[in-house]
């Protein structure tokens, strides 16, 4: 009895051990879900205008510069700045704007406790292996802040929360196929 309680003692391990290496070899576990087609192998991502009323003079290079990153770090894809890349990406900030979200009252006066900043960002993306074939995006996204802040110290806490969100919404818009 202890031989057989002995061995199975040693071979569980060593299972679990095949199975893991057998499930992440196959591909069951990814680290993004970026799916490009395998013919496209060179994107060019242009500079995010800023063509919003109020202009935050730090969003659009930011925004550009982090797409482009995850882009790199996150694809096969490689980065130029040829008009031939096989993916063209443009985009511009099309609203940045500021708007009450929440509002308490205080002895008979209603004024506002939360701020909400709204950026909305359009994308279009131009695949020159099929043909010019165009598809364009939306992300708008929200940021809450105290009333109690100015716009201008809003905009620095909140700067690289807004770079990364967006920068991660519309690359999951052009490689996750959301």
């Amino acid at each position: 009895m202890k031989t057989v309680k002995q061995s199975s003692f040693f071979l569980l391990p060593i299972a679990c051990c095949i199975l893991l290496i057998l499930f992440s070899s196959c591909g069951v576990y990814k680290f993004t879900d970026a799916s490009v087609d395998p013919a496209i192998k060179t994107v060019r991502v242009q500079y995010i205008d800023n063509k919003a009323r109020f202009i935050n003079s730090q969003l659009s290079p930011n925004l550009t510069e982090k797409l482009r990153q995850k882009i790199v770090s996150q694809t096969r894809l490689n980065q130029t700045n040829n008009d031939n890349a096989d993916y063209d990406i443009s985009g511009e900030i099309r609203e940045y704007s500021v708007t009450t979200s929440g509002v308490t009252s205080n002895n008979g006066q209603s004024q506002s406790s939360i701020q909400r900043l709204n950026v909305s960002v359009h994308i279009t993306v131009i695949n020159n292996k099929k043909e010019g074939e165009v598809k364009e995006y939306d992300v708008t996204r929200n940021f809450d802040f105290s009333a109690n802040q100015s716009l201008q110290d809003a905009e620095r806490a909140l700067l690289d929360e807004m770079v990364r969100t967006l920068a991660d919404e519309i690359f999951n818009r052009i490689f996750s196929n959301w």
